[in-house]
Parts: structure tokens; sequence; C-alpha cells
């Protein structure tokens, strides 16, 4: 056991999401139960560290928190301490690396060590801090389920439940009007919420970044259905998915973002294409937007969000900094924050990568056999 580290400080990075604070129950019981360390948590991600903003954490401050999603500690991804906005009283911004103000916060608070929760973004730093000697250790998060390095990430299930949940609902109203009805889900430039929320949700189209469509494929699915008596059909779409020979629908850029390229608007786009080329159908969109990263959190991501938290202490508390807990199978491993978001600077193009779904893999190809179309035909 690493008798130097007597306290432990958390934070929560990038997007919400669903099992944050199951991981938050784990660090801090394993650490007080277990190694009898302090634990103290920074408030909204880095901005947290860099403004000395911070709670201290409890047995009684983290009881009763598991079934919340959400985090207890807020969260940003908007703060680089690395490439950090200084706003001046003109109006102009300019940029300075702030990392080391952070690491004399957390010494002048006696902080040994930090248990950090995020995604690629927020890990990156993570492995930025850890070269200039800071003992990391990571915990991978994202309701999108792209990250190569784990098996699957906490909240992507419960964000799965939302989804079908919100498909079964809109399946009905579909029916009764005999309506086309696209609803728009997360992912980034995955396609793993759309394919396995469209294969539980009964949906009849699925359109993932994966697979580019045709829009006159979707038009004949559609047409097919009517021709059999099922006057209705409900599509699932991915935000990052796009028409072939075409590009993303970009919703925004937030410049002081980590991830400043924000998709949406894909489903819009196609209700309005479709409502053109089946006018005998109303065509209606549905975006399910943040209501995918919130609500009670899944048993599964409880779980999950448990396990990654006591065993990111025991990583830490034997040595293993600079690493990142992972799922492999039904066993919690670990790798180097390295190999989880590489040794160079970050930058995603417009179709992103991480952990993709594979066009030829079981998913797709059981989806195929039932008669779902992916437009691609």
């Amino acid at each position: 056991m690493n008798k130097k580290i007597r306290k432990i400080g958390i934070i929560t990075g990038g997007g919400d999401c669903s099992g944050l604070n199951a991981v938050i129950n784990g660090i801090t019981k394993t650490a007080i139960n277990k190694y009898g360390v302090e634990v103290v948590g920074f408030t909204r991600g880095y901005k947290g560290l860099y403004s000395n903003d911070f709670r201290d954490l409890g047995l009684k401050s983290v009881s009763g928190i598991m079934h919340e999603g959400g985090t207890i500690l807020k969260s940003s991804n908007k703060d680089n301490l690395f490439h950090y906005p200084i706003k001046h009283p003109d109006g102009s911004v300019t940029y300075k690396d702030v990392s080391d103000d952070a690491i004399r916060n957390m010494k002048y608070l006696g902080i040994d060590a930090l248990i950090v929760i995020g995604g690629d973004g927020t890990l990156t730093s993570a492995r930025d801090f850890h070269r200039k000697g800071l003992p990391i250790v990571g915990v991978p998060k994202t309701i999108d389920n792209d990250l190569p390095a784990t098996d699957v990430t906490f909240g992507y299930n419960t964000s799965l439940e939302t989804i079908t949940d919100a498909m079964d609902k809109i399946h009905t109203t579909a029916y009764s009007h005999d309506r086309v009805m696209v609803v728009e889900v997360m992912g980034r430039h995955s396609g793993w919420l759309a394919l396995e929320g469209g294969l539980a949700g009964s949906a009849d189209v699925i359109l993932i970044p994966e697979i580019p469509y045709n829009l006159n494929s979707i038009v004949e699915k559609v047409r097919q259905r009517d021709a059999f008596g099922r006057n209705f059909s409900v599509i699932i779409v991915s935000e990052g998915a796009f028409e072939k020979d075409g590009d993303v629908v970009v919703r925004e850029i937030v410049e002081d973002s980590a991830d400043s390229v924000r998709l949406g608007g894909v489903g819009f786009v196609i209700t309005q294409q479709l409502q053109k080329l089946i006018p005998e159908h109303e065509v209606r969109y549905t975006n399910l937007a943040y209501i995918q990263r919130g609500g009670i959190t899944s048993q599964f991501d409880r779980s999950l969000g448990l396990l990654f938290g006591v065993n990111a202490v025991d990583l830490l508390m034997n040595g293993g900094t600079g690493r990142m807990v992972q799922l492999r199978g039904r066993k919690i491993t670990s790798i180097p924050l390295e190999e989880v978001v590489g040794s160079g600077e970050t930058g995603e193009t417009s179709r992103g990568g991480g952990k993709r779904v594979d066009p030829e893999g079981q998913y797709v190809q059981a989806a195929k056999s039932i008669g779902i179309s992916f437009g691609d035909q």
C-alpha cells in the first residue's frame, strides 16, 4: 500500500451521465473504509481544481446517491487548464497554461493524488497532469460508449433504457396516426445508442454514422411497409449520421470547449426531406437530446460505476498511477492513459474516431435479418 497518499481528490469532467455518483460513492467509501484516506471533491471539473472550489467528501455526504443521475460534484466540458481562456476587460480572450496553479492548489490542500472521471478530453488532461508528476488514475465516462479502451462505459445502459422507453411511446403515436416518426439520439460519431436503442425499440430504419444513408432507400422502406399494411414507420437516427456524399449536420461551434463541434439536427433535416418525398404521410421529428443523460441510474450502471470507483482507489493505492480502469469481459483491469488518449495532441476530424459500430458486425447483421433498414441499399 502507498502510505504516502493520505488525501485523494476527485473531479468529474465532460458531459454529465448516470453512474457518476456511483463512482464517487465507490471511491469515497473505499478510500475511507479500506485505506483510512481522506477524500475531497472538486466542483465543476477542472475549473474547480483551478479556482480551488471543493468540498470534503465523507461517508455521510455520499450516502444515498447511487440512484441519482448527474454528479453531486457538478461538471464542465469547457475547461482545459493547459489552454485556459483568460478574459480581459476590453473583451479580448487569451489562453494560458494554468496547470501549475492547479497543482499548487492541491499541494496547499494536502492532496496527494487525483482520480479523474471523464471522457477523452478530460482524460487527455489527466495524462498531461500525470506527465507533470501528479499521481493520477482515470475512470472512463461517456453515454456514447465510444471509448475503445473499455468494453462498455457507465451511463450507456441508462441512456439505452431512456431511448427504448421513448421509442415505445413514439411507436404507439406513429401507429395511431399512420405517421412516419423520426427520432434523433446522441452518440457523436459512433452509432451505438441508435443501433441498440433502435433494436430494442422496434425501429424500422436505423441511421448511424458508420453506414452513410441514401434518402431514396428510406422512402422505399416506408412504402414497403405501406404495401404490407403497416402504414406507419419509426426511424431512429444518430446525431452523427450523414447522407452518402454528404457530411454531418453541425448544430453549433463552441469555441471555448475541448469538444467544440456540437452535432445535432440531422433528424430535422431528414424529416423535412421525407415530408416532400412521401406527402401521403405526416412526418414528425423528436430529438431526445439531454433527457438521455439524466434520470434514475440503471442497475447495471450503478454496479459498473461502483466497481470502477472501488478499483480506481485500489489501483492508486497500489502504485498504478497514470492508468485508467477498464472493463474487459466481466473483469475490471487497467490500461495506461497514454494508450487511451494517445501520446500527442488530440483532435477529431468532422467524422471522428473512437470505438465505432462494425457495419459487418453481429448487431447490424441481426438487425438486417429481421428487416430493419440502414438506408444503405
